[in-house]
């Protein structure tokens, strides 16, 4: 039985969705669903690498999804998870592609450090300032 409440975008609270993304774990999932699409629930935790049980990933998935990062269907057996970037960026745009883009290798660090975009740079404390005028 799933009893998960996934908020609507309009409920989205900044706080919750960044204290959801302060795992590594969880980050790393939403990563690899950013760029792989929407994925099997069992593959994500092999692939994406993460050195976690069954029971802890499903415990980090019900945390995003009450966020609202994640969204989540079943099919037959297997579950489905996918961002809810459409609905995160139209609550907090730039937050995701901000937060997809920071390189990973300083993620779970001290700091986190924004790869350059195409055509602009930014910094997490401006991405953070510039949505506060968003709530």
């Amino acid at each position: 039985m799933d009893d998960v409440v996934e908020p609507p975008a309009g409920d989205f609270q900044l706080p919750r969705i960044l204290a959801a993304l302060a795992d590594q774990h969880r980050l790393a999932t939403v990563r690899y669903v950013a760029h792989n699409g929407e994925s099997c629930c069992a593959d994500i935790i092999q692939e994406a690498g993460l050195a976690i049980t069954k029971s802890t990933f499903s415990h980090h998935l019900r945390i995003l999804r009450e966020a609202g990062v994640l969204t989540k269907r079943i099919q037959g057996t297997r579950g489905y998870t996918r961002l809810r970037k459409g609905d995160l960026d139209q609550r907090f745009p730039g937050l995701m592609d901000s937060i997809i883009a920071t390189d990973a290798s300083v993620a779970g660090g001290a700091g986190l450090r924004l790869r350059s975009h195409a055509d602009r740079k930014a910094s997490l404390p401006d991405v953070l300032s510039a949505l506060e005028l968003c709530t």
